[in-house]
């Protein structure tokens, strides 16, 4: 019997990619890898002039530019696929920023005694803090609050 053949998925995520960079105006490479260990497609884009225009503020337009991807990829494909957009090495930093904010975090939070809220965190942001927290066998993470006022928690252990 005839196997069925997988769709090629990286393939397809990077020309939908650069059809969408192309309708955006925009002069940038793409390059498409597998990220196994979050089973994830990460789209990264390689440009000098538009990097700040493809970020934007705070990064709302890449995480725009991502959704929109995840939409087109989920139309093409029938499923979802979890897909990371990357421009430059922005996602990087913002990662180190963040384990940097959840180890100061933490420490208040063992010199003090009490809980640590942390607001404005998307839900990528708080997943990010929970992972790398969860090292630390005396706090314990915890996100609260619905929608937009969702936010996350830091307690030490014992209170």
């Amino acid at each position: 019997m005839a196997k069925k053949k997988e769709p090629d998925t990286q393939g397809l995520i990077e020309d939908l990619a650069k059809k969408l960079l192309s309708l955006m105006g925009t002069k940038a490479k793409v390059s498409v890898e597998e990220d196994k260990e979050n089973e994830a497609t990460v789209v990264n884009i390689e440009t000098e002039e538009e990097r700040g225009l493809l970020i934007g503020r705070h990064g709302e337009t890449l995480n725009a530019i991502q959704i929109l991807l995840g939409m087109m990829v989920r139309s093409s494909l029938g499923e979802w696929k979890r897909v990371v957009v990357n421009v430059g090495d922005w996602r990087e930093r913002q990662e180190e920023q963040l384990i940097k904010l959840a180890k100061e975090v933490a420490d208040r939070a063992k010199q003090t005694g009490e809980p640590q809220p942390l607001y404005n965190l998307s839900a990528s942001q708080r997943r990010l803090i929970h992972i790398e927290l969860e090292k630390d066998s005396e706090v314990t993470t915890e996100s609260t609050g619905e929608g937009q006022d969702r936010y996350l928690v830091v307690t030490p252990k014992g209170k």
